[in-house]
């Protein structure tokens, strides 16, 4: 049985403007002990389809499902008490900015301690001896006198390893990373991923990974959802998607590598994820998509099979080259 399973997930949100649709039809399905990678730019509703997991959005949110599951239970009719119960406890999430998500009121110690009062009953010794636990678990040293540090005297790396071991303290059963090494420099930002990818083999606990860097994904992913203006529009294990991607957003993603350049003049993806009120009528990637032909501005595409890695296309690609209804118009 799947760990997580969310079917058609919809997020849409009440603006001044109208309504917006941040995410639309999503599909996610982690099994125990794995680690995936929700990959694509920033606006392509990766962290919102997380946040809406966890039941952290805003009231002005609207979020739909036909299936939103966690461990066999049902997210959708719990009540809010029950929820809370799994939130922090047995799913835990790891924010985009260290620096900005912890309480720059109280202790690192106090902020650990605090998920292990509220979801464990520890008293105050046995809360101290599992935060000193942690805070060695994630590497940082001297964890005593970390104990009584507030936020403004860590630097980011430190203050990430922090937020990893709040997020840890209750050894969940699924941890959502959301760019976790978005706001590190290129040394740390490697020391972050391979603590928490042997923090996942240690625990057995699965791993959500939310990226825009593909060399990430490489290197820690065993399977991948590629995520463009809040559609789905291709999933597939790793090395198949890095191997031949089916859809045209994917495969630029991986051109831009810079260890894919085959000039020197890197690739790149020209314009923009659409927004609010400049959403194309029929695919929403066929005003930057070279291989777009009148089908694909017109009318929205279907999805290919799982051979394809379900593309969202109508020119959906093998070995670099288009086939399918829109190649050929």
């Amino acid at each position: 049985m799947a760990l997580l399973e969310i079917r058609n997930l919809s997020v849409t949100f009440r603006t001044r403007g109208g309504l917006f649709k941040a995410v639309d039809g999503v599909d996610i399905v982690v099994e125990p002990n794995e680690v995936l990678a929700i990959v694509g730019e920033s606006g392509s509703g990766k962290s919102v389809a997380m946040l809406a997991v966890m039941g952290l959005l805003p009231w002005t949110a609207d979020v739909t499902a036909d299936a939103m599951l966690f461990d066999g239970q049902d997210l959708q009719t719990l009540k809010p008490a029950e929820r809370r119960k799994i939130i922090g406890k047995d799913m835990s999430m790891i924010f985009q900015e260290p620096m900005s998500s912890l309480n720059p009121c109280f202790t690192v110690g106090f902020q650990i301690g605090e998920a292990l009062k509220t979801h464990l009953g520890m008293d105050k010794a046995q809360r101290k001896v599992r935060t000193l636990e942690l805070l060695d678990q994630v590497g940082i040293t001297d964890p005593e006198r970390r104990l009584a540090a507030f936020p403004h005297q860590l630097s980011g790396g430190m203050s990430q390893r922090v937020m990893i071991a709040m997020a840890l303290s209750c050894r969940p059963k699924l941890l959502i990373a959301d760019e976790p090494s978005t706001a590190l420099d290129v040394t740390i930002q490697a020391q972050i991923l391979d603590l928490l990818v042997s923090l996942k083999r240690e625990t057995g606990m699965a791993l959500v990974l939310i990226t825009h860097d593909m060399g990430v994904v490489a290197e820690t992913a065993e399977r991948v959802i590629v995520q463009y203006a809040g559609r789905q529009v291709e999933q597939s294990a790793t090395i198949p998607l890095f191997a031949d991607p089916h859809h045209p957003y994917t495969h630029g993603l991986l051109a831009a590598l810079p260890e894919r350049a085959t000039s020197s003049r890197l690739p790149t993806i020209p314009g923009m994820v659409p927004g609010q009120f400049n959403r194309p009528a029929g695919c929403l990637f066929a005003p930057r998509c070279a291989h777009a032909s009148a089908i694909c501005h017109t009318t929205p595409p279907p999805k290919a099979g799982a051979a394809m890695g379900e593309a969202l296309c109508w020119t959906p690609l093998v070995n670099g080259m288009p086939v399918g209804k829109g190649a050929a118009a």
